[in-house]
């Protein structure tokens, strides 16, 4: 018996094959047409890219892994959050995914808590133009012909396991980022989607993360060679799957995740929002369980924008930064570069240095780079404290991990030691893997969910943390003037 994960990613598709142990069997992966962007701010995707690089995926692992991949009894699904999927009758795709870093519905949230006071208190967030819920009232506005042929709004994953197995379904961490879900009583709510001026109808059915949501269809088992039932779980959105992947599901284990965006991420046996500082409090995948994160929109992709306009590769950077590295430097970046969440909640702000002399040199750039997203991430620590939580053990995963300067950084600046996971997958396909092996066993998720073996652990340098408070409080200084000169 053998478990299918599917990743679906705005860049491509990952498919995972596990045994029952957990242990990785095989993976692939297939690309998919990137995101385009019509205006400045707005991000858009085609659902039908993530359905073909999904077949790519699993047909390349029936080329390599045929016997595991004809074995398969579970499958479950990780993907991208908040992308608004339109559907008409017969399930037609209306109009481009809207995605999750897509800002132009910021004055729909504003008109959405004036119409709803107490929005904030039954989402448990504040609205936020990345959520699924401003994106509607956009299109409702903007597109009204496109808005009144709405039958059904899917997540990207639940549009992925609609074309698996036909089911309109959607699991608790996914849904939570719609802003549609009253997160503590994990059901959809009326009044929130009165907002939008949609209801339950429109909406796909819950179940929980490690629940079984539908079974595969008949064409596609025959397809990839698969017998008797294989049954697809609730799965997870993508920051709550790698938690599962890397095993951070019992209250206080987080990680920060350094890829394209930026997440400090940590479970609550609670619920506990924190809308005043912008903390992300949704459901986890596992039942009675929920999490909090923080989230900056431009972590290595920073990193990224740094590597287009200097023509320099991002590994170069990173390391000419390491091996310059005395201590904090003058410059001082803001990663605002897509605006921001956590804590500013301003889809307008933007990037920008101070501090530049004649003297700054690329690896300069690139280091305010990386210490700027590290600040960022000190001030998620910092909302996230202030609702009363606290992490007692963070890994890292994501591509900045591979930096050790950057791991550095962040360690002292969040004044905990960072744990660094041994080579291998510890990401949504690996957590997406994990959930299918409990719907399809029942196995409990909290035997299931394991930590990885650790490669080493980064403890943050004394020597530098006054200078690094020091350069934060300017950081934090720097935003509202900027902001207020930009007004």
């Amino acid at each position: 018996m053998t478990f299918l994960g599917i990743d679906i990613g705005t860049s491509g598709v990952k498919a995972l094959l596990i045994d029952e142990n957990g242990k990785a069997l095989g993976d692939a992966s297939a690309p998919a047409v990137a995101p385009v962007r019509p205006q400045p701010g707005w991000s858009e995707q085609n659902p039908a890219d993530w359905w073909t690089a999904t077949l790519g995926a699993i047909d390349t692992l029936k080329q390599s892994h045929g016997e595991a991949l004809a074995a398969v009894k579970g499958i479950g699904l990780s993907g991208h959050m908040h992308g608004a999927t339109l559907l008409g009758e017969n399930d037609t795709v209306l109009r481009p995914c809207i995605l999750w870093n897509d800002g132009r519905s910021a004055a729909e949230c504003a008109e959405m808590e004036a119409e709803l006071p107490n929005l904030r208190d039954l989402a448990g967030n504040i609205a936020m133009p990345g959520f699924t819920a401003p994106k509607i009232a956009w299109v409702r506005k903007h597109e009204p012909e496109i808005y009144a042929r709405i039958k059904k709004v899917l997540l990207p994953k639940a549009y992925v396991r609609l074309l698996l197995a036909g089911e309109h379904v959607e699991e608790m961490s996914d849904a939570a980022g719609t802003l549609w879900l009253d997160v503590a009583k994990r059901d959809w709510s009326e009044d929130l989607l009165g907002v939008t001026g949609l209801d339950r109808e429109h909406m796909p059915s819950l179940v929980e993360g490690s629940a079984v949501s539908a079974q595969l269809k008949p064409d596609l088992m025959a397809r990839w060679g698969m017998s008797g039932t294989v049954v697809v779980a609730g799965g997870a959105g993508d920051n709550a799957a790698a938690a599962c992947g890397i095993g951070a599901v019992r209250p206080g284990e987080g990680f920060v995740s350094l890829g394209t965006s930026g997440v400090l991420f940590v479970s609550n046996e609670t619920f506990s929002p924190n809308t005043e500082g912008a903390v992300h409090a949704f459901c986890h995948a596992i039942p009675d369980t929920w999490h909090q994160m923080g989230v900056i929109l431009s972590a290595t992709d920073s990193l990224n924008w740094l590597s287009r306009i200097t023509g320099r590769k991002q590994a170069e950077l990173s390391g000419e930064a390491e091996a310059q590295f005395k201590g904090p430097g003058e410059t001082i970046f803001l990663p605002y570069l897509s605006g921001e969440r956590t804590p500013h909640n301003n889809a307008a702000a933007r990037g920008s240095f101070t501090g530049l002399s004649q003297s700054t040199d690329p690896a300069q750039l690139a280091q305010a780079v990386m210490e700027g997203v590290s600040f960022a991430m000190r001030d998620c620590q910092r909302v996230l404290a202030d609702a009363g939580t606290s992490i007692n053990r963070l890994l890292a995963v994501g591509g900045g991990s591979k930096s050790p300067l950057w791991l550095k950084m962040l360690a002292t600046n969040l004044d905990m030691e960072i744990a660094l996971p041994e080579d291998g997958d510890f990401g949504g396909a690996l957590g997406a893997a994990r959930l299918g092996l409990c719907a399809a066993t029942g196995a409990d998720p909290m035997d299931v969910m394991s930590m990885p073996p650790i490669k080493t652990t980064i403890a943050p340098d004394n020597s530098l943390s006054a200078a690094y408070s020091d350069q934060y409080a300017r950081y934090r200084a720097l935003y509202p003037a900027i902001e207020e000169a930009n007004s």
